[in-house]
Parts: C-alpha cells; structure tokens; sequence
C-alpha cells in the first residue's frame, strides 16, 4: 500500500482551493441557525429520517432509543458537524471529515458540549483521499451532504468513496440538479435575491444532474436504491419531499458485494495515467 499511499496523499489532492476561500469567513457561523446555514439547519429535518429510516429498513437489528448503534458512519465534508451530531445521537459512530481546520474546530468545540457525542464522534481535518489511505472499507455507511456540487472530479470522489464503504454499504449523498430551475432558484433567487447562502457559493456548472450521478454511481460498483425530490419553502424555512427532482434531490445507492480490493488497482492505475483533483468536501 505504499504506492496508494504516495498517490493518494501527494498527487491527486481532493481540496480545491478555491472552494476552501468560499467557506473560510464562515466557519465559525456553523451553529447560528438563522445565519448563513440556516438551510442546512432545516434540511437536518428530513435528511437525518430519510438516512434513518432507510438504514433500519435494511436491518434486523433495532436497538430501542439508539436505533444506528453499531454503525460506522463517514461524514464527508461535514462542515461544523450539523449533521454528524443528531447521526451520533441515534447512536452511530460517526467520522466526520472536512479538508477546512477552522471548519473542524468549530466542530469539535460544538460536540465537546455533550459528553455523550464527544464519545461517539470524532472529527478530522483531512481528505477524502487521506481516508482512503487508513480505512480501506471501513464504514458501513458515508454520507456526502450539499458536497458533490463542490468537487473538481466526482468520478474519482465516487471512487474514493467506494474503498472506504464495506461491500452492501450506504452511500446516501444530497445536491443540486442542473437545470434552467435550478439556476434561477439556487443561484438567482437564494444567493442574489433572498441571500439564503451567500453569493458565489454554488457555481451552476458544477451541478449535478441525477442521471448523470447515477450512471457514475453505478459504474463504479453501485446500485442505486432511491432518488427523491427535495423543495425548499423560503418563506417557512423548511424543507420538504416532492416529486420532482429538478431542484434539491437526495439518493442513496447500495456499494455491490462483489467490489473489493481490484477498484484501487484500477483508480490508482487511472490517477497515474491523469492526474486530477476531486475536490472539497465543504458542505453547504
């Protein structure tokens, strides 16, 4: 492994720099609910029973008042944790990992209020890559929230993701669709009009259809479960499920049984042919 060490951790960097300056200035404003994430504070009410719901559904085992104990759960690009804690209080153990020190402090200070959480969570400040490297399918379940929207290569974050998920693992990820709907909602109207996220955080471009995700999902040894529509109500601050995924969505996708060791000969073999970046987990 000392090559996939070398690869991993040197030429092939997940964190964009750019996307690194937008959330900077805002680490610290993780917890303040009516502030800059305050979307994200709201979406916490149908992610965490959607991620829930779909997890006991696939288990036998229930354990009452703790009902994901057991688990070990991947948080990528957890920001300050707005996710990772209410997944630790239903009694996962829960890795959350985002490339920003200042982002992981303001986490790490947050979860240090509940003793019960400072023992089932921990935080890194690191890469997806750098993950790669110590958990080779090590998680039975990752979540990447309002991420993939911000990476460079999501092939090559999809591929990541895929060697620390255990075979018959959980990929649930939520993001923007690109449409003409998308870009006057989340760009026009939430960053220009409203100020619900502040200007420049989404760059239309790197929106990700659902079609296209899924077909990147399952060529690299997925299979998609679940595809739902999400709204967001400006004027209530909530989120809800709808039909239509032509705004928000939220997928979860199941990682084969029969993938294992044979995808990091072939990533490696493809990062040294052209080399790349996959980029930044910071939620928003």
């Amino acid at each position: 492994m000392v090559t996939a060490r070398r690869l991993f951790s040197t030429s092939h960097s997940s964190v964009d720099s750019k996307e690194m300056k937008k959330f900077q200035p805002l680490a610290h404003k993780w917890w303040d609910e009516e502030g800059e994430y305050s979307a994200l504070h709201s979406m916490n009410d149908i992610r965490v029973p959607f991620i829930r719901d779909t997890l006991l559904s696939m288990s036998s085992n229930y354990h009452l008042g703790s009902p994901l104990s057991g688990l070990k759960i991947l948080d990528v690009g957890c920001g300050g944790g707005l996710l990772s804690e209410p997944l630790g209080r239903l009694g996962a153990s829960v890795t959350g990992i985002d490339p920003l020190e200042d982002n992981i402090r303001t986490a790490d200070q947050h979860k240090s209020f509940d003793p019960v959480l400072a023992k089932r969570i921990q935080y890194k400040s690191s890469s997806l890559e750098e993950i790669v490297e110590e958990s080779m399918e090590t998680f039975d379940v990752i979540v990447a929230s309002e991420v993939v929207e911000h990476v460079a290569d999501l092939e090559m974050f999809i591929k990541c993701c895929s060697q620390v998920l255990k075979p018959e693992g959980s990929l649930f990820i939520t993001t923007i669709n690109k449409t003409q709907l998308s870009y006057v909602l989340g760009i026009v109207v939430a960053e220009k009009i409203m100020g619900i996220v502040p200007e420049g955080t989404h760059e239309w471009e790197k929106f990700v259809p659902p079609e296209e995700l899924e077909r990147l999902l399952e060529s690299n040894g997925f299979l998609v479960k679940t595809v739902n529509g999400m709204l967001y109500n400006p004027l209530s601050g909530s989120w809800s499920w709808v039909e239509s995924t032509s705004v928000n969505y939220a997928m979860h996708a199941v990682k084969s049984a029969a993938r294992g060791q044979s995808n990091l000969t072939e990533a490696l073999s493809e990062m040294e042919k052209e080399p790349s970046s996959a980029t930044a987990g910071t939620a928003v």
